[in-house]
């Protein structure tokens, strides 16, 4: 398996500065606005976002949540590997809110379908847009597209995104991993088998 490097060093960092001011842009002063990272890898971007944005616009404190999809992806009970939930850290109502969902990569479409089946536990939107990182867009299976996006990545069957975060892998940045293109040809990843 070969990995080519896509995003790193400092083109990582100004993705993320980009994404906070396209945000800014389209959401003005952020007060009616929720970010909300989706676990399990989405939350590292959706962390690095409201502490990139809080140092851009001056506020103490970016409306912030995180939703586990566990329990809510279409696959869930034909995995041959036991899911492992993780947290969801979400205390506040998203009535009439301008919601984001954030997650690392989008491929098929099926785990932001999961996100917003969640997310209605919480409340109703007055609207939900979706911010990636990533987008591997001729990969989708449903309908599902997003506002704001770091980097188009065109990818082939048998090849896989992996993003790296500085926090949990100690270094910022996107990777394709190319290999052979019959499945299961590449070892597990660090997150639930979702949308690389």
């Amino acid at each position: 398996m070969k990995a080519l490097t896509i995003v790193e060093g400092p083109a990582f960092g100004l993705t993320l500065q980009r994404l906070c001011h396209q945000l800014i842009e389209d959401h003005g002063d952020l007060g009616n606005t929720a970010l909300i990272g989706l676990q399990p890898r989405g939350v590292f971007f959706a962390r690095r976002l409201k502490k990139e944005l809080e140092k851009i616009t001056g506020l103490a404190n970016v409306l912030y949540g995180e939703l586990d999809i566990t329990f809510h992806r279409d696959d869930f009970r034909h995995r041959s590997v036991t899911a492992s939930p993780s947290a969801t850290e979400l205390d506040f109502s998203l009535d009439d809110r301008r919601v984001v969902l954030i997650d690392d990569v989008l491929h098929t479409g099926r785990s932001i379908r999961a996100g917003l089946d969640a997310m209605l536990s919480f409340g109703r939107p007055s609207s939900v847009q979706l911010m990636v990182l990533i987008d591997r867009r001729f990969s989708r299976e449903l309908p599902i597209q997003p506002d704001f996006v770091g980097k188009w990545v065109d990818s082939i069957d048998g090849q896989r995104v992996s993003v790296e975060w500085k926090e949990v892998d100690g270094k910022d940045r996107v990777l394709l991993l190319v290999g052979q293109e019959r499945e299961g040809s590449f070892p597990p990843s660090r997150s639930t088998p979702t949308d690389r």
